[in-house]
């Protein structure tokens, strides 16, 4: 991941009758987005929820899934020609509307 400069984060919020299935998101489409957009992804992580900040707080999002890439650049020309089947499989794992942040990675 030495050469990953940009994280693509897509954040799935919490909340009343929010439903994510964490064993199809790790084995089935993570796969296929890896798959799909090959040799442009430098690494991939994923994070399950557990709690807020504060005692007791639940956690805001149910998961993030975390892609690194080269360059905006890059990750735009491998997500773009793949865009509608990579997004059309999100109701096969949750009903969350995901929040999409692409950041520069400064350490």
């Amino acid at each position: 991941m030495s050469n990953a400069k940009t994280k693509v984060s897509v954040l799935y919020p919490d909340g009343e009758g929010k439903t994510f299935d964490m064993d199809y998101y790790c084995n089935k489409h993570i796969p296929m987005v890896a798959e799909l957009l090959g040799d442009a992804v430098k690494g991939a992580t994923v994070e399950k929820g557990l709690a807020g900040g504060a005692p007791d707080s639940a956690a805001p999002f149910q998961a993030m899934g975390n892609i690194y890439f080269e360059s905006v650049e890059a990750f735009q020309n491998s997500f773009g020609p793949h865009a509608d089947k990579i997004m059309g499989d999100i109701p096969n794992y949750t009903n969350i509307e995901p929040i999409f942040q692409i950041s520069e990675v400064m350490i």
